[in-house]
């Protein structure tokens, strides 16, 4: 168990938060300067708090009640940042095992061979860190702070430097390394994609504050009080079980109560999938929709409709299963199809609007239309 409460002013910023978490991932979520970064390095001991308690498990690192401040190298915290920041002079070997030299021989729990396996590495033990990748030197800094055997991994906005083509190589890694190591991970991202597919828990931060946790699907859905603009950031997060890949069409069906949903990319297995629609990327329909390009129809019952008085409303719809999905319409389309609360309506998803980087560990495809 991960304890966090620590508060601390600056000039023009205040941080003040508290929370707790256990295994997996648990994701920090908001807006640029919402105080994540700023959690991270107190956890690390980069910062120092003006009151606070931090403890990991039966360990305390910060008490500032009795003065107790347990140095950043004695933490056993592995960090992962947007920059590699790999040593120049050393070998990809070298990096790995740079770090082990802060542990104490007794804790050194991960081994090199299995690190290297998962984050598929092998290749590059004896080359320079110049002649890497971005997504290659990422792995190495991944793989360097898991060999620290570390009791807690941070990872502050580890893909944010990467191409779109480098973060969907890297996310499989996280994937792999959360579910074969079971190190608690906090992860800091503002990509609500990465976040839905890696996270069990999502803290909510603004303006230095905890403003929301739970399921990303509770977390990072849009909330009544949302409007204007903010109908670009509303998203629903859909749960469904792959039901067949079809490869001649470079797409996978996934089963869902309300209807197939079609995403880009080839995934196997029959594992739970979670997929993140974004309220602009839904068209709603009264009735059969007719002969149409989108291949995704969920069928559902309208259960609000939010809007501040301007050219949009929200559309919540309730489908089968539990899950919500919203569609931002013009009040407009709205009044034409005379959508209400409790009305039939079909919710229409276009493949294309679908980010591959919510999806599991997948061969993608070129992405053409609905």
């Amino acid at each position: 168990m991960i304890r966090f409460a620590c508060r601390l002013s600056r000039k023009d910023f205040t941080f003040d938060a508290r929370f707790e978490t256990e295994s997996g991932i648990t994701a920090l979520f908001g807006p640029s300067g919402c105080g994540k970064t700023t959690a991270i390095r107190l956890l690390a001991g980069l910062e120092t708090a003006d009151e606070g308690r931090i403890t990991i498990g039966d360990t305390t690192l910060v008490d500032t009640g009795t003065r107790l401040f347990v140095r950043p190298h004695r933490r056993r915290i592995g960090l992962v940042f947007q920059d590699a920041l790999l040593l120049p002079h050393l070998s990809v070997r070298g990096n790995l095992t740079y770090g082990r030299w802060f542990t104490p021989r007794a804790e050194r729990r991960i081994a090199l061979d299995p690190v290297v396996e998962v984050l598929g590495i092998g290749h590059l033990l004896e080359r320079s860190p110049a002649t890497l990748s971005g997504g290659e030197r990422q792995r190495v800094a991944i793989g360097r702070a898991l060999l620290t055997s570390p009791r807690l991994l941070l990872m502050d906005e580890p893909l944010a430097a990467l191409d779109a083509d480098r973060k969907l190589e890297i996310l499989p890694f996280i994937e792999r390394l959360r579910d074969e190591f079971a190190i608690p991970i906090i992860y800091v991202s503002h990509a609500i994609e990465e976040v839905a597919r890696l996270a069990s828990r999502v803290i909510r931060l603004e303006r230095g504050q905890v403003v929301a946790t739970g399921t990303p699907a509770e977390v990072l859905a849009w909330q009544p009080g949302q409007t204007g603009s903010e109908r670009f950031d509303a998203v629903s997060i859909l749960t469904a079980r792959v039901k067949e890949a079809l490869p001649a069409y470079g797409v996978t069906l996934l089963a869902h109560p309300a209807g197939d949903i079609v995403v880009p990319g080839i995934i196997s297995g029959n594992d739970e999938v979670r997929v993140v629609v974004r309220a602009t990327g839904v068209t709603l329909a009264v009735g059969s929709p007719g002969h149409v390009s989108v291949r995704t129809t969920l069928s559902g019952r309208v259960a609000r409709i939010d809007g501040d008085g301007g050219p949009f409303v929200l559309v919540s719809v309730a489908l089968p299963g539990g899950d919500v999905v919203k569609a931002s319409v013009t009040r407009l389309a709205a009044d034409s199809l005379g959508l209400a609360p409790g009305g039939e309506v079909q919710a229409l998803v276009k493949a294309v609007s679908i980010d591959e980087r919510g999806l599991p560990a997948q061969r993608s495809v070129g992405r053409h239309s609905g």
